[in-house]
């Protein structure tokens, strides 16, 4: 196993109190997994995905425990994880067009992030020319700026950057969000091709396209308010989630081909609630059209099938009410 995550909690300090983006959040990735981490925006995924990473100054770790290959991530210990960066674990951050300093070529970009990790640019420039050319950038680019790159010019340079130490896992933060339609396909099928080919071992994609997971996902994580509301393989969470929240986000997406005069997209009714002070039991039962009493209650995320995980009392195997047994509804595909 590649990862294990254990009731992990991450919250942000603000004068108003904690922000409980991410709150008691188990999982684990295997060995060759691309995980696609999903959900609405300030759902808490990048927290979880640049958490694993970095805490930045206004993040806390209330809690939890991380593994990775075996060995835990004293991810709440800025110093010692910075020795882990890059070597075992490394991200392609949200933005990662802007992340290239803008004064420096990206061959002294590469030099100066090598020399932190006592790595020679000697030693890995041969290996850096050939991933080059594994994205489609010719040798010129290490003697460009990054204005002189187009926007997937910069990113496919970044993705190349952040693996060319082959770290056990990559976190990729939404990194196909600016890009055009044909260029965002480019860039998914490239995280692949990386895995294949060894340059990383798994992958976490932080993505609120649930169009590109499923072309290039193994697995999907659905966050709903700082907790995991489902997990299964892309194609079941895709053709038949169990998950209110899920079923729902699936259905607001558009089809190609269908006019809307065929089919008017419905979103999902509501808002969510504010981390400062979520509710109690399933957050998303102010929203849900299926909740019941028992929804005030939490709901174990728990395996219903085999590698099915999913967090609701219509759902759960150990303490379905007589209410919710009654019927079992489905919003969008599957029999549930």
């Amino acid at each position: 196993m590649s990862l294990r995550v254990e009731g992990l909690k991450i919250y942000y300090r603000t004068l108003y109190g904690d922000v409980k983006a991410v709150d008691n959040v188990s999982f684990f990735l295997e060995d060759g997994e691309i995980m696609g981490l999903a959900g609405e925006s300030g759902c808490g995924k990048s927290t979880l995905g640049n958490g694993l990473v970095r805490l930045d100054g206004r993040m806390r770790m209330m809690g939890g425990q991380v593994e990775l290959d075996g060995e835990e991530l004293p991810i709440g210990d800025e110093r010692a994880m910075n020795r882990l960066r890059y070597r075992e674990l490394s991200i392609i951050p949200q933005y990662a067009m802007s992340a290239l300093n803008p004064t420096r070529r990206i061959r002294r970009i590469t030099r100066d992030l090598l020399k932190t990790k006592k790595v020679r640019y000697r030693t890995e420039l041969e290996e850096f020319r050939r991933r080059l050319e594994v994205v489609g950038l010719s040798e010129d680019v290490l003697r460009q700026y990054p204005i002189e790159l187009s926007g997937g010019m910069k990113q496919r340079a970044v993705m190349v950057i952040s693996t060319l130490l082959n770290p056990s896992l990559l976190i990729a933060d939404e990194i196909t969000s600016a890009l055009d339609v044909s260029t965002q396909r480019a860039v998914g099928e490239m995280l692949v091709e990386f895995r294949d080919r060894g340059f990383v071992k798994s992958i976490i994609v932080i993505t609120h396209d649930l169009s590109i997971l499923a072309q290039i996902s193994d697995t999907i994580l659905v966050m709903y308010a700082g907790k995991l509301a489902e997990r299964a393989s892309a194609d079941t969470i895709i053709n038949d989630p169990l998950h209110p929240y899920t079923q729902l986000l699936i259905s607001s997406l558009p089809e190609v081909g269908v006019r809307y005069e065929d089919r008017v997209l419905a979103g999902i009714a509501g808002t969510p609630p504010s981390l400062l002070d979520p509710p109690a039991g399933c957050r998303f039962h102010d929203r849900c059209p299926f909740a019941f009493e028992r929804c005030r209650e939490e709901p174990p995320f728990e395996e219903v099938a085999p590698g099915h995980f999913v967090a609701c009392w219509l759902r759960t195997k150990s303490a379905v009410a007589n209410d919710a047994a009654a019927t079992v509804p489905v919003v969008v595909g599957g029999t549930g």
